[in-house]
């Protein structure tokens, strides 16, 4: 067995040399002797334009063999710079993971290739998954460190325009319109406008909040991120090593001003994207706009990149007589502070991570607090459970971390989640057992896959327990199931039991619906039909219509944590770039 990294990295730099070799025949069963029979190939543009995940030994080489040579990719190195060659675990299995650089006729990529011993050819190393990146197109380079712009001329043309006349007139657009228009200024948004203008491609940013960063901010007060700072940076600008665990949202939007200014980012606060149409001939969008000041403005973008979140519209169900209540009823997307409610009674329905922290909220703040559970909802501790996942960011460079999440086949994440999932429920017993006790209803996700697939399916359905749940189990907030509700009342609700529970206030904390009502909304049937579902998996291995071409050219989508934009933004950036360049095709699979 290999145990010396010398070992190790001779190994490994065999098989990224035998793979080379092998994609320059038109051979699949050469190519498939370097793999295990059930392996996993994922492509990040690098090799197929796509993102892509295949499955097993004889799809991988039909697909290396019939579509990549085209792509020409040659040079496969260890990546120098980076962490070497070494036995690692990954979803149970234990495996040589490699970090390693290519090239192909167009670009540049990185990729990783685990290896593991094959017992049904003498103990062969092949690889169990591997990932192709593309990282950089070949005369696109961003221009960052030593190849960064000098800004010569504003130092030396004393009557031209300095640096904020430059900013001002990029941000006016008086005379033109924007290659790209983003919609929605959240992370999503702002993540890849920085990409794209370092591959130099206009780009606007609209929100129709006042202030850069009230997407957070406007949240309820007492908000904080629930995963921590190491994982959640922006692009090229990573937090203060100063920064707490835990970021306020107050402090995450102060932040967002300053990524703007830093970045130098086009961005117009206080404008509502009220829909658009798309001419195919001229392959540009017409869009509508509408200003704070009530004025509107026509744009005709190439491209449209919805960042609106997994979070759109909100979703107000139609609960049978709700209506009878004559107190405050509030979405919790409009819920603000418990510091209004103290002293009265409140009923919270839906118990999601925004139901628990508006209970709690509420409970701190001195009102009489009910939280209504519709279904089961999965519960873990926020420290260390919830932290689980992210292990591998408390150690390394952010760079190679974000390589490694990138580069596991949503089968085997799944397979790793759940194996987090039965840790968790182990580290949390005492309190799960304690929420059974009350009646608590609880479930670990679709096949016991934790709360990461709840959030990569349905946006929601969870909650990281900061201390909620101990107040329900310690009664101070009481706990009903919404199935035992009889009817809502004028001051509340009548229990099936003939028991009544009084409310000044109730908070729907109901969720949102999927994007694809909003992209129905502004774009109309024919658009949202060609798109189909947004989020979620369906029937594959990549999420729907995310980060990448969609069916209606030109429309774009990227949503999820901060990690998860930080990293596809890139390569939806990539992708426009390529376009906007004439080296890839608006339409959806073109090669």
């Amino acid at each position: 067995m290999l145990d010396k990294t010398k070992d190790i990295s001779v190994a490994a730099q065999a098989w990224l040399d035998g793979f080379e070799r092998s994609l320059g025949k038109p051979d699949p069963a050469e190519l498939g002797h370097l793999f295990l029979a059930d392996s996993f190939w994922r492509d990040v543009l690098a090799l197929s334009w796509n993102l892509q995940t295949l499955a097993g030994r004889d799809a991988i080489a039909e697909e290396l063999t019939t579509r990549v040579p085209e792509a020409a990719p040659s040079n496969f190195k260890i990546a120098p710079n980076r962490a070497p060659p070494r036995w690692v675990t990954r979803a149970g299995t234990n495996n040589i993971e490699t970090i390693f650089n290519f090239e192909t006729a167009l670009g540049r990529g990185s990729g990783i290739v685990r290896l593991v011993s094959d017992p049904a050819d003498g103990d062969r190393l092949k690889a169990w998954t591997l990932l192709t990146a593309l990282d950089e197109l070949k005369g696109f380079e961003e221009q960052l460190g030593l190849s960064r712009p000098r800004g010569q001329a504003y130092s030396r043309d004393f009557r031209g325009p300095n640096w904020l006349d430059l900013r001002n007139a990029s941000g006016d657009y008086a005379d033109r319109d924007p290659t790209v228009l983003v919609v929605g200024g959240g992370q999503a948004g702002l993540a890849t406008a920085a990409r794209l203008k370092q591959l130099k491609v206009d780009t606007l940013i609209v929100d129709r909040e006042t202030r850069i960063g009230d997407n957070w901010r406007k949240r309820y007060h007492a908000l904080t991120l629930h995963n921590q700072v190491q994982v959640n940076h922006m692009p090229y600008m990573p937090f203060p090593p100063s920064w707490p665990t835990y970021i306020p949202k107050d402090k995450l939007a102060n932040w967002f001003e300053a990524y703007v200014d830093a970045m130098e980012l086009n961005f117009w606060t206080g404008t509502e994207f009220e829909g658009g149409s798309y001419d195919e001939a001229k392959g540009s969008w017409t869009v509508t706009l509408r200003r704070a000041d009530g004025s509107g403005r026509t744009m005709h973008p190439r491209h449209v990149i919805m960042a609106t979140g997994v979070s759109g519209i909100a979703n107000v169900p139609d609960i049978p007589t709700l209506d009878n209540f004559k107190g405050t009823l509030l979405h919790s997307s409009r819920y603000e502070d418990g510091e209004n409610w103290t002293g009265k009674r409140a009923i919270v329905i839906g118990t999601g991570n925004s139901g628990h922290d508006i209970a709690q909220d509420l409970c701190s703040s001195g009102a009489e607090v009910t939280l209504v559970q519709r279904s089961p909802t999965l519960v873990t501790n926020i420290e260390p459970s919830a932290q689980l996942a992210y292990a591998t960011y408390n150690e390394g460079t952010l760079e190679d971390n974000d390589l490694i999440a990138t580069s596991m086949p949503t089968p085997l994440a799944k397979k790793n989640h759940v194996m987090l999932t039965e840790q968790s429920k182990e580290l949390d017993k005492e309190l799960l057992d304690g929420l059974a006790r009350v009646g608590f209803k609880l479930d670990f996700g679709e096949a016991g896959t934790g709360w990461q697939f709840k959030y990569l399916t349905r946006g929601g359905g969870y909650y990281f327990n900061v201390g909620c749940s101990n107040l329900i189990v310690e009664g101070a907030i009481k706990l009903k199931q919404f199935a035992d509700i009889e009817s809502f009342t004028a001051d509340g609700a009548r229990m099936k039991d003939g028991s009544t529970i009084s409310a000044d206030l109730i908070v729907l904390s109901t969720g949102y619906k999927p994007q694809e009502y909003l992209v129905r909304k502004l774009f109309g049937d024919g658009v949202a039909d060609r798109v189909g579902p947004v989020w979620g998996f369906g029937d594959g291995f990549e999420l729907r219509n995310m980060y990448a071409r969609t069916g209606q050219p030109g429309l774009w989508f990227i949503a999820g944590s901060l990690a998860q934009c930080r990293i596809n933004s890139k390569y939806l950036a990539l992708q426009i770039k390529a376009i906007e360049e004439g080296i890839l095709e608006r339409e959806v699979g073109a090669t």
